[in-house]
């Protein structure tokens, strides 16, 4: 046994021997080293027993970053922190926080089923000099993975996959999240494009004043959503989902999207339809959109006239002294945007027709303060999948708005304020939150839930106000109408008595 592990030094002596006299050599009489270099490669391949894939950085044209070394970039980002002695620190563009790395140099060891491997972060200086539009680096940086031979099928197979896979969710993680717009484009004539700033709207789940037993159920939902790309392919869906969010203004239907963003860590798309040309035109708009985003439309009520394009031209005539102001205001609007051609058809494409499957973990979200204005297909199970009433702020929504705003979870003023909104006021989440927020430095927490309480009588007191002029006007107009009713009966008992004097003269006069 020892002269077989001798034996197997002194080869291995004698081949790095033979490698160091071959690079010397080659050094001094490169035209001879290029043609005994696979002699080289030959004799030393039957010995060494592991293999080499190299990763460059840059490859293709005009200098565009392989995606493959960024991907291996962020995967052994999480391992290089802890394990290499020289690091390096790189501001990505795009990412939100500095990616540390290996330095040059550098080797860290990595496993996968049982099996270790080595990734080097090495370069090499340019070999070539050319003139070239496109100025070329001195220095070619790459990772170099070195396996033993016998794991090739498992590495090559799962493993690379495996490293892909996690750097691209690293990197999601990583990156800088956006808020996108569709707004005119200068170089675009009428067509519009997507533009972006950072998003960094602050709201959460736990900052959103809602019950808690429903903001679980949103989350679970939005959970297994995110989980479901395989359960989707196999039903035969897109992987996307409709929420609609509807309620009175003030009840938290934009902060909702924000808190949905921020959870899933996805970016949001804020589809203005008024200044899309026509349905071609979201459609594309749709195809520029990035997988794992929000695409909200709010307001969609008043953005196009989309609530009675299934009505025939007679009914709409017939009924249009009864429409509401709302609709009036959206008819107004269409006639003024006449640039905008989409259609209620071309909208419903947009959600769930052919194109809305081009890419995938989507999620789209209406909003509306009067669902009962919207068509029914557009809203119905399927495309807006989930229903959320964004309601009037309740105790427990109080709550944590009172947590938000003052930092205070018990008060001897919160039985008070539990029976005004739970039994006799309705208030809005954003209007109990501006009596909660301080209006002076060294306003105190109290200060603040008196001014609540104060708010809260005196919408009491104006609803009250209201429900009794509503039913002082309704008794008039019953007044008014039994008056009518009256004179009307009056008038047709006058007739009936003026045609039975007449037909009496007439009588008279035939005797």
């Amino acid at each position: 046994m020892a002269t077989m592990s001798q034996l197997w030094t002194n080869t291995g002596s004698a081949l790095a021997t033979l490698m160091f006299i071959y690079t010397i050599f080659k050094q001094w009489f490169p035209h001879f080293g290029d043609h005994l270099e696979p002699f080289f490669q030959r004799v030393f391949g039957r010995f060494y027993p592991y293999i080499q894939i190299t990763f460059y950085e840059y490859n293709g044209e005009h200098f565009k970053r392989s995606e493959a070394y960024m991907g291996i970039q962020s995967y052994l980002s999480k391992d290089s922190s802890a394990r290499a002695k020289k690091l390096k620190a790189n501001i990505i563009k795009g990412s939100k926080a500095l990616v540390l790395s290996m330095d040059d140099k550098e080797e860290i060891t990595d496993s996968f089923e049982d099996i270790t491997v080595w990734w080097q972060s090495k370069k090499e200086g340019s070999r070539r000099q050319s003139f070239s539009f496109y100025s070329e680096t001195d220095e070619k940086r790459y990772y170099m993975l070195r396996f033993h031979r016998r794991d090739r099928e498992v590495i090559i197979g799962r493993y690379l996959e495996h490293v892909m896979k996690e750097g691209k969710t690293i990197e999601f993680k990583n990156r800088e999240r956006k808020l996108y717009s569709n707004t005119p484009g200068q170089s675009h004539g009428n067509q519009t494009k997507w533009s972006h700033v950072t998003f960094e709207h602050p709201a959460t789940f736990d900052t959103l004043a809602m019950e808690e037993k429903k903001k679980e159920e949103i989350k679970s939902d939005l959970i297994k959503f995110s989980k479901s790309k395989d359960y989707y392919k196999k039903i035969g869906k897109a992987w996307k989902r409709g929420y609609l969010l509807f309620g009175p203004p003030g009840t938290g239907k934009s902060t909702m999207i924000a808190a949905m963003a921020n959870f899933l860590e996805y970016d949001v798309y804020d589809l203005e339809l008024t200044t899309v040309k026509d349905n071609t035109h979201l459609r594309r708009l749709l195809i520029e959109t990035s997988a794992k985003s929000i695409i909200v439309i709010e307001d969609i009520d008043c953005s196009l006239n989309l609530t009675g394009q299934r009505k025939k031209k007679e009914e709409e005539e017939e009924d249009g002294d009864e429409k509401s102001a709302i609709e009036k205001k959206m008819m107004k609007n269409e006639g003024e945007n006449k640039e905008s051609k989409v259609t209620l058809s071309g909208l419903l494409n947009f959600i769930d027709g052919l194109w809305s499957a081009c890419g995938g973990e989507r999620i789209i979200v209406f909003t509306t303060n009067f669902v009962d204005k919207l068509d029914p297909a557009l809203i119905r199970k399927g495309r807006m999948d989930k229903h959320i009433e964004m309601s009037y702020c309740c105790f427990e929504a109080f709550k944590v708005l009172a947590k938000n705003y003052l930092d205070v979870e018990e008060s001897e003023l919160f039985e008070e304020i539990k029976r005004l909104l739970e039994v006799e006021v309705k208030m809005t989440p954003a209007d109990v939150g501006e009596n909660l927020l301080p209006k002076s430095e060294g306003e105190e927490a109290e200060t603040c839930l008196k001014r609540l309480i104060e708010a809260l009588k005196e919408e009491k007191e104006e609803a009250k106000r209201k429900v009794e002029e509503e039913a002082k006007l309704k008794k008039e107009e019953e007044e008014e109408k039994k008056k009518k009713k009256k004179e009307k009966k009056a008038e047709i008992e006058a007739e009936k008595e003026k045609k039975k004097n007449k037909a009496e003269e007439n009588g008279e006069e035939e005797h």
